[in-house]
């Protein structure tokens, strides 16, 4: 186990993805960032996991975003464990077809559901435990 700076458990990756598939199944949000002209876009999603990857629907407004962006970053938290949790999964995005997203894909939690698949590769996976270790007084 790794301690950052902040007194946080540095997760490892298969413990990320764990993560993951946990909040995938309790159907947590992800915050979708998206490098945009004007300033980052940061968006809520629904997302499943599929395989080592990320799968999300959007619509054809955030998709022009994300196809113009390439790369994305998926955050997805649980502030209500004990103790609380982060993973961030940072990587390219790839529109995929609906086959393609598999036979349970993700349902957004909105009104237009949108019909574009994202696949988003997870280059990089990286989690904390939050106040993991008890703070030290100054």
């Amino acid at each position: 186990m790794w301690i950052d700076e902040r007194g946080s458990e540095v997760l490892d990756v298969p413990e990320c993805r764990r993560l993951l598939a946990v909040g995938a199944k309790q159907g947590r949000l992800g915050h979708l960032g998206i490098g945009a002209e004007g300033g980052p876009l940061v968006v809520p999603v629904n997302y499943r996991v599929r395989g080592p990857d990320l799968v999300i629907r959007i619509g054809e407004g955030l998709f022009g975003h994300v196809e113009q962006a390439g790369q994305v970053s998926l955050e997805v938290d649980d502030g209500d464990a004990t103790p609380p949790w982060s993973v961030l999964v940072r990587g390219l995005a790839i529109e995929e077809t609906a086959a393609d997203a598999g036979a349970d894909p993700p349902v957004p939690a909105v009104t237009e559901a949108g019909h574009r698949f994202i696949r988003i590769r997870a280059d990089r996976v990286t989690g904390r435990r939050l106040g993991s270790v008890p703070s030290q007084p100054a």
